[in-house]
């Protein structure tokens, strides 16, 4: 059983989306903040933007099929247990 060492570009990959999802909602709440002044209602976007964000990148996610190499790795990963 080889055991995969996993890139410095995989293991990143997560936080770079949470970033992504963090600056969406940066964004909303930002934009909310300064049209009406409420804080609350500003992180409520802000929130609600982050959630979105993150269910929409994950649905993107699933939906990519993957390569050769990958599916190789799965069924490698599946086997070794």
């Amino acid at each position: 059983m080889s055991y995969h060492q996993p890139s410095r570009r995989e293991i990143l990959k997560p936080i770079e989306l949470l970033v992504f999802a963090a600056v969406a909602g940066t964004f909303a709440g930002l934009i909310v903040l300064m049209s009406t002044r409420d804080i609350t209602l500003a992180l409520i976007f802000f929130g609600v933007a982050f959630i979105v964000t993150l269910v929409g990148i994950a649905m993107f996610a699933l939906s990519v099929k993957p390569g050769d190499l990958e599916k190789k790795d799965i069924h490698e990963q599946d086997s070794g247990h």
